[in-house]
């Protein structure tokens, strides 16, 4: 008795990509801040967290308000502010959330449309974690090349 051939998936690699979502990528989130801290307290977290970037979270809800990277807080600086005065929701960037169920290629094209390179991940307890570009366009190009 002979098998049936085997078939081959029908969906093509960029069909893939869409049907696989964020949480194979997610890390657990950045160092967080929150709106009404100083940006010299943002400065200090990411000097000592070894990163470039916080996520701004509401401190009622704990959902992603933003991100503030160190371009910020040079911009900020380049601005003749005093860090020790400005509040972090004067110097972030707002950043739209997605959720878990976000597939790959929707994130990629949030991110390059709007040049962002991290994207929070929120759910209904808030912040779950956080996407980057590198490892959005790493996990792509690997099911490109499995297709």
């Amino acid at each position: 008795m002979t098998g049936a051939p085997a078939q081959k998936s029908s969906l093509r690699p960029h069909a893939a990509a869409a049907a696989v979502t964020v949480t194979g990528v997610m890390r657990p989130p950045l160092t967080t801040a929150g709106r009404y801290d100083h940006v010299a307290a943002a400065v200090y977290l990411m000097k000592h967290s070894g990163t470039t970037a916080l996520m701004v979270v509401n401190e009622q809800t704990g959902q992603p308000a933003g991100i503030i990277t160190q371009a910020d807080v040079a911009r900020a600086i380049t601005d003749g502010k005093n860090l020790n005065d400005v509040r972090i929701h004067a110097a972030m960037i707002t950043r739209p959330a997605i959720s878990t169920t976000t597939s790959l290629r929707d994130a990629a094209e949030i991110m390059t449309a709007k040049h962002f390179r991290h994207l929070p991940v929120a759910g209904d307890a808030g912040l779950l974690g956080v996407v980057n570009v590198a490892d959005v366009c790493q996990a792509l190009s690997t099911l490109g090349a499995a297709g």
